[in-house]
């Protein structure tokens, strides 16, 4: 079964780090990562400008708001990913203008409304955001009590959160609730364990490279670390191949890795 996109994990915070101990990351029990709740009031503010930022999020918090902050678009999919915030209130002119381009990303994967604010001159209007999954697009300057009755009406008429179920042969992935069974028996993994999976389910079918994989899970500073890749890689296959799904995942040699999609 093919996963809509917006439940699948793009960007991922390297904040799993090779261990500094020098052990072997099979040999430590890793907790799961810390993925807190759906909040009705946590906005993210995804604005590179540091000033803006904090005053953005000074004014909401006086209005009632959490506030999360991000200052790239890389950085805003991973926490949106993480903290699952009410709204996103996105500068288009983040990443020196490119915007539209992160709001289609963060579209791809996630139906929580988007705010535009609008960015530089030249930028991106209101026509071209609404167009590409903007929820409302706010003009500059901003009034912080508009922009907070705006934000209220985005919550208020935003879709439930959907739920759904990748399955191939007996291994069965929730991605909303984060559970994993094969052949209906729970399977408990380790928060990188359950990242990497993720990975693959989101792709699943499709080739991933070595590169690809090291870049999403563990952060673009981590390409050499094959061998990293491989003690996880080996700790999934234990976890789930053995015995009810063998073979789930498929080496590519010199390339990389393919989940496996079966028929249930």
């Amino acid at each position: 079964m093919k996963v809509p996109r917006y439940l699948c994990r793009r960007f991922n915070p390297a904040a799993q780090r090779h261990p500094a101990n020098g052990r072997s990351p099979a040999s430590q029990a890793r907790p799961e990562p810390l993925v807190h709740a759906h909040s009705p009031n946590t906005v993210l503010l995804v604005v590179s400008d540091a000033e803006i930022r904090n005053l953005l999020s000074f004014a909401l918090k006086q209005q009632g708001f959490e506030t999360l902050e991000a200052a790239s678009g890389d950085h805003a999919n991973a926490l949106a990913l993480q903290r699952r915030p009410a709204a996103i209130l996105l500068d288009m002119g983040i990443d020196n203008g490119e915007g539209l381009a992160v709001l289609k990303q963060l579209r791809e994967w996630t139906p929580i409304p988007i705010l535009a604010l609008a960015g530089c001159v030249g930028g991106p209007g209101a026509i071209e955001a609404l167009d590409n999954g903007a929820s409302d697009f706010i003009l500059r300057p901003f009034n912080m009590e508009e922009v907070s009755a705006r934000l209220r009406a985005a919550r208020r008429y935003a879709p439930p959160p959907a739920s759904e179920i990748f399955q191939s042969g007996s291994l069965q992935v929730d991605l909303t609730s984060r559970t994993v069974k094969v052949a209906h028996n729970n399977v408990r993994l380790t928060g990188t364990e359950y990242s990497l999976l993720q990975l693959f389910v989101c792709h699943a079918g499709r080739v991933l490279t070595h590169a690809e994989i090291l870049s999403a899970v563990w952060g673009t500073q981590t390409l050499n670390k094959l061998n990293h890749l491989r003690v996880y890689l080996r700790a999934l296959r234990k976890k789930l191949e053995n015995p009810a799904e063998p073979n789930l995942f498929q080496t590519e040699p010199a390339v990389g890795y393919r989940l496996v999609v079966r028929e249930p």
